[in-house]
C-alpha cells in the first residue's frame, strides 16, 4: 500500500519563494549599510563579528574560527528550538550576505561617503542594517549571530527582537573598550546599535500590524467565501438586529493583517458597494495565522 505524499500548493510555493526574495533584499540593505557607511568610517558594532574581533585583539586567535564556532553552536540551538525552516533560511541569509558583501565592496571600491561626518555615517548605515535585518526577520529569516538569540527569546517571551539584540550588542560593544581603549569608537558603536534596533522594531512591527472588520451586507455569504479564499482569512458570522429598523441582519467579523486591508476593501466593493464596513486597528492578535501567545 502506497502512502500518499502531499504536494505543497502553488500558494505555499509562492509564499516560500517570496520569503527567500525578501531575505535577499534584506541582506542587500544590510550589506549597503555595513560596507558603504560603517566599515569605511571605522565604526564598531556588535554581534558575532564583534565578539570575534575582541577575541582576536585580546589573544590573536583568528577571527574566522571564532565566528564559525559561535555560529555553528547557535545554529544547532536554533535547529532544536526554532525548527529546520528557520535554520535553512538563516543559512541562506548568511551565504547571501557574504556574496553581496563582496559584490558591494567591488562596486563601491574607492568610494567613501561621509568620511568627515562619522555620526551621520553611523545613523544612515545603522538604518540600512536595521531595515535589512527587519526585512529578513519578517520573512522568517536571519543573518545569524545574535539574531538567532533574539529569535529564540522572542519565541518564548514577549520581548521585542530589537531590544534583545540591543542588550546583547551593548555588552559586546562595552567589552570592546578593554581591548580598544577608545571611548569614541565605543560611543559611535552605541549610536549604531540603538538606531539599528529602533529601525528593526519599526520594520518588524509594521509587518505584524493587524486590523479588524465589522461588515454588514445582504451578500455576506459571497463576501465571506471570497475572504476565505483570498486573503485566506477566517470570517465569523454574528446575528444582529438593527435597533431603528428592528430587522435582523448578519454581521461579519474579520481579523486580518493591515497590508491585506486593501484586498478586503476591493472585494467588498466589487460584490456589494453598499455594504456597511467598520475597520479599526488592534493592538495584538494571537492565534493561528497571527502571533503566538508569549507569557512567563
Amino acid at each position: 500500500m502506497k502512502t500518499a505524499v502531499l504536494k505543497p500548493s502553488r500558494q505555499t510555493i509562492l509564499r516560500e519563494a517570496k520569503d527567500y526574495v525578501m531575505i535577499a533584499v534584506g541582506m542587500i540593505l544590510y550589506g549597503i549599510g555595513w560596507t558603504i557607511f560603517l566599515l569605511p568610517n571605522d565604526i564598531t558594532t556588535g554581534g558575532v563579528p564583534g565578539i570575534a574581533s575582541i577575541v582576536y585583539w585580546a589573544t590573536g586567535f583568528p577571527v574566522q574560527y571564532t565566528y564559525f564556532g559561535i555560529n555553528f553552536f547557535l545554529l544547532l540551538l536554533a535547529l532544536k528550538l526554532l525548527g529546520l525552516k528557520f535554520c535553512i533560511k538563516t543559512i541562506f541569509g548568511v551565504f547571501t550576505l557574504t556574496f553581496f558583501l563582496s559584490v558591494i565592496q567591488k562596486i563601491s571600491s574607492g568610494i567613501t561617503l561621509l568620511h568627515d561626518q562619522p555620526f551621520m555615517a553611523c545613523v544612515i548605515g545603522a538604518s540600512f542594517c536595521g531595515g535589512g535585518i527587519g526585512v529578513a526577520f519578517s520573512a522568517n529569516g536571519s543573518t545569524g549571530g545574535t539574531d538567532i538569540i533574539a529569535a529564540i527569546i522572542n519565541k518564548y517571551r514577549d520581548i521585542t527582537l530589537g531590544r534583545v539584540v540591543l542588550i546583547c550588542d551593548l555588552i559586546i560593544i562595552s567589552s570592546g573598550y578593554f581591548v580598544l581603549k577608545d571611548w569614541e569608537k565605543v560611543v559611535y558603536g552605541f549610536v549604531t546599535l540603538y538606531t539599528c534596533s529602533f529601525v528593526l522594531d519599526q520594520v518588524v512591527n509594521s509587518a505584524r500590524q493587524s486590523v479588524q472588520f465589522f461588515i454588514i451586507s445582504n451578500k455576506y455569504e459571497e463576501i465571506g467565501r471570497h475572504i476565505n479564499e483570498y486573503p485566506h482569512r477566517g470570517v465569523t458570522i454574528i446575528n444582529a438586529t438593527g435597533f431603528y429598523t428592528g430587522r435582523e441582519v448578519k454581521m461579519m467579523f474579520v481579523l486580518a493583517k493591515k497590508r491585506e486591508s486593501t484586498i478586503i476593501f476591493r472585494l467588498i466593493k466589487d460584490i456589494d458597494p453598499n455594504a456597511f464596513v467598520s475597520q479599526s486597528a488592534v493592538i495584538g492578535v494571537y492565534g493561528e495565522g497571527f502571533d503566538h501567545i508569549k507569557v512567563k
